[in-house]
């Protein structure tokens, strides 16, 4: 079992920069890939990026440019750096983690608001 917490939502102003973390624990577990998403009001989850064991990216287009995904093996924790954020950009943000055996386990979500 692969428990992730994630972090570092909250209300930032458009232009701004915000910085969110999953942290995964557990035991026995080994990451293959790593992922973001987001939910908005009233929308379907949509994919932002990944991150694989060779921390190889993909980014949806829709934020291509703008944010940044990286992690730390060592800590087996996930980092999406957001910046030049939209009001658009307003959702509940999950990761996402593939562990070995093709499980994959989500984070419970954390709120941005992007508001002035």
């Amino acid at each position: 079992q692969v428990q992730l917490v994630e972090s570092g939502g909250g209300l930032v102003q458009p232009g701004r920069s915000l910085r969110l973390s999953c942290a995964a624990s557990g035991s026995g577990f080994s990451i293959n890939a790593m992922a973001w998403y987001r939910q908005a009001p009233g929308k379907q989850r949509e994919w932002l990026g990944s991150i694989n064991r060779d921390d190889s990216t993909d980014y949806a287009d829709s934020v291509k440019g703008r944010f940044t995904i990286s992690r730390d093996g060592a800590k087996n924790t996930l980092y999406l750096q957001m910046a030049s954020l939209k009001f658009e950009d307003t959702a509940v943000y999950y990761c996402r983690v593939w562990v070995t055996g093709a499980r994959s386990y989500w984070g419970q979500g954390t709120q941005v608001t992007v508001s002035s």
